[in-house]
């Protein structure tokens, strides 16, 4: 039987390094973006693994990744994990793409359920691996997914509020600029749009509660997710310990590190300051506006508000407050 896994986070979280890292495992099967391209043709992968572990990219979190020849590219197109929302989309939902609030258990209706299952079930026989993942950002929608797959596993991703909003405020698809009445979370609860409004409506703060929503969202699946099935990892961790960090993720999916990860796994060259860019991004005041809303969920996650306290060493310990199973983290 194929265990079935999600890498989910906020997106700009460092959740798709993560995601290809995994999937650089032989015995890992995925949706990749040619499916996604190719969504009328309802391909269903079964070389996905094969073509990825000949393939080779420079990602914006890595330092060098290897200079093998890339394979069956053609310009920036290459075979790799994709979240699939244009294949799900058509062969399940319009539900996945772009909710305005995360998917819960009930949302499921026996018909979305055997939607999701057939598509899940139809690919994990394609590619015939022990392991499926599949990357999910924005909300969760770990609900949802539980409620169609019980067994099915999930690793959240993590980042630094302020780089997460910081990244989303330079990205030419975020619609924050339009007001919350056009983005893709909805509409801010009251406390929030209070906070916006008080800061004068302030893009910067709204990206910073878009976090905010998100992070809280994820801490509201984790706690619904049955025992040992949530497994929460901070980005600036995996930056700087990937291998101790991996081996973590690898334990939590039941997989091995065998020699043919360890070919794959050597092409990551991660590069550790690359999470600080932030700092520089954002002007002392906005930064101070960032925090004035982000102040407790920051600190709940381990960020100290004074980045001179963070030396940037790995935090290997639990989050406080946590239980003390199925989390990495500070």
């Amino acid at each position: 039987m194929t265990m079935l896994a999600f890498v989910t986070g906020t997106g700009r979280c460092g959740s798709t390094l993560l995601t290809e890292m995994i999937a650089r495992h032989p015995q890992v099967g995925f949706v990749s973006n040619v499916d996604d391209k190719l969504a009328p043709l309802d391909l269903k992968g079964r070389w996905n693994s094969a073509l990825f572990a000949h393939s080779a990219e420079r990602h914006p979190s890595l330092g060098a990744f290897g200079h093998r020849r890339r394979f069956l590219e053609r310009g920036r197109l290459r075979v790799a994990p994709s979240e699939g929302w244009s294949l799900l989309e058509r062969q399940v939902s319009g539900i996945l793409p772009r909710p305005c609030r995360d998917l819960l258990a009930t949302d499921a209706t026996p018909w979305l359920r055997a939607r999701i299952r057939g598509f899940f079930d139809d690919r994990m026989a394609a590619q015939r691996k022990p392991a499926f993942v599949h990357h999910v950002t924005g909300w969760p929608r770990s609900g949802l997914l539980s409620a169609a797959y019980p067994e099915a596993r999930f690793v959240n991703v993590v980042r630094d509020g302020r780089a997460v909003a910081s990244s989303w405020l330079q990205m030419g698809w975020w619609e924050g600029y339009q007001g919350p009445e056009h983005w893709f979370l909805g509409r801010l609860p009251q406390p929030y749009d209070s906070l916006w409004e008080k800061s004068g409506r302030s893009f910067v703060v709204l990206a910073a509660l878009g976090w905010r929503m998100l992070i809280e969202a994820a801490e509201q699946a984790r706690t619904r997710a049955p025992e040992g099935h949530w497994l929460d990892i901070r980005h600036e961790d995996i930056l700087q310990d990937p291998r101790g960090q991996m081996k973590a993720v690898l334990e939590f999916l039941e997989l091995d590190w065998t020699p043919r990860f360890e070919a794959g796994f050597t092409q990551h060259h991660v590069a550790a300051g690359r999470g600080r860019s932030w700092q520089h991004d954002l002007s002392p005041d906005q930064v101070q506006d960032m925090e004035a809303v982000l102040d407790e969920t920051l600190q709940r996650w381990g960020y100290p508000l004074d980045a001179a306290d963070d030396p940037g060493g790995v935090h290997t310990g639990l989050i406080p407050g946590s239980p003390a199973t199925g989390r990495l983290g500070s």
